[in-house]
Order: C-alpha cells, then structure tokens, then sequence
C-alpha cells in the first residue's frame, strides 16, 4: 500500500532563508511538491496560474471560504491569500509530502485543522546574522529592514508551538536535517493511529483462532 505523505508547514522570519530551504527541498528530493496557494490579486509579471498561485476573483475566494473548502487564509492590503484543500490533499494522497511556506498565523489555522501536519520553524544562527542577511538582499531601505526585525520579534514569541526548529547556519546542511526530521516524521506513532489499529485488531482475531 502506498504511504500517504507528510503536510508540513515551514515558517521563519523574513529574510532567514525558508524559501531557498523549501525550493531545495523540492529540487533535491522527489517525494516533495509544494503546496500552491490561491489569491485573489492580479498576477505579476512571469506569474502562472496554477504554478505560482491559482488566481481567482474575490467572490469565488468568499464562496471557497463558505464552503470549507479552504485549509486556512488570511486578508492582505485587500487581497485574500489562501490554501486550497483539494490540491493538497490530492498531492498528500499521491505520497508527496506537501510542504506549506506560510507564517505562523497561517500554521496555527493548519495545525487546528490538520492536527498530524508536521511544524518547522527556521531559524538564523543569531538576531545579528538576520539582519545582515537582511541588508545583504539589498531590496529594503534600512527603515523597513527595522520592521522586518521589529516582526521577527514578535514572531518569536509563537516559536515553542512548533515541534522543531532548523538553525539555517549552512543551507545544505539545514536542507538535508529537514529532510531526516520530514521523514522520521511519517513514522511517527501519532501519525500511524489507524496502521497501528489495523495490526492490533489482526493480532487479536489471530490470537482467538489460536
């Protein structure tokens, strides 16, 4: 029987490296697909429906909403993000392990929802690393660079709700511990209830034929 895959959500202040992580994750292994989020602005350009967003109009957005058919989203300058169940779901049934890159708002709504999903929160070897990495990018004046910290230290207070953490101090090396702790993570008791029922209700009928 094939294994159903691992939703996984991976968070981390701005400029930590979460989306090299994610992209790497994807690239390197093939037990990967990366959830594909849906929102109701307009494309950017070199933007593909279905590969970089599913972009809809904000009246089918609100009718997803009513009908549940949306793991979680939230409201931007006007515009709805959000993710889609059924392309996950599709993709987790498949075997993928379906990684979401959302922030920690969005994972909380995930983890309600999907009480198995698996959390990682990545994080820099230090507050001083970030926000050279910050700087570094060189597409921020320095008073939004100071909000961007500003965030990550309100976002460090939700940290200890996620069940790991990823120090990205080497990229390749934080890829390939996010890969160990995302499979380990499939074996997990927690995650097997219904195996592990299947085996105990075949020992017992087993053990009466005895």
């Amino acid at each position: 029987m094939k294994k159903r895959g691992l939703l996984t959500v991976i968070s981390g202040f701005a400029g930590v490296g979460k989306g090299t992580i994610v992209r790497r994750l994807v690239e390197d292994y093939d037990n990967y697909a990366l959830s594909v989020s849906m929102t109701t602005r307009a494309p950017r350009p070199g933007e593909e429906d279905g590969v970089h967003y599913f972009f809809i109009t904000k009246e089918e957005f609100e009718k997803n909403i009513e009908e549940d058919k949306m793991l979680e989203y939230a409201c931007y300058v006007d515009n709805y993000y959000g993710t889609p169940k059924a392309y996950v779901e599709e993709m987790l049934s498949q075997g993928k392990n379906v990684i979401l890159e959302i922030e920690i708002q969005g994972a909380m709504k995930i983890k309600e929802k999907v009480p198995d999903a698996l959390l990682l929160f990545v994080m820099p070897p230090s507050a001083e690393e970030l926000k050279r990495r910050l700087v570094g990018r060189g597409t921020e004046t320095m008073d939004v660079i100071e909000r961007r910290m500003a965030r990550a230290a309100e976002e460090s207070e939700g940290i200890e709700n996620y069940e790991y953490i990823l120090i990205n101090d080497n990229v390749d090396e934080c890829v390939r511990e996010a890969n160990e702790i995302i499979t380990n993570a499939v074996y997990a008791a927690s995650r097997n209830e219904d195996y592990i029922e299947n085996i105990r209700k075949q020992l017992k009928e087993m053990a009466k034929g005895e």
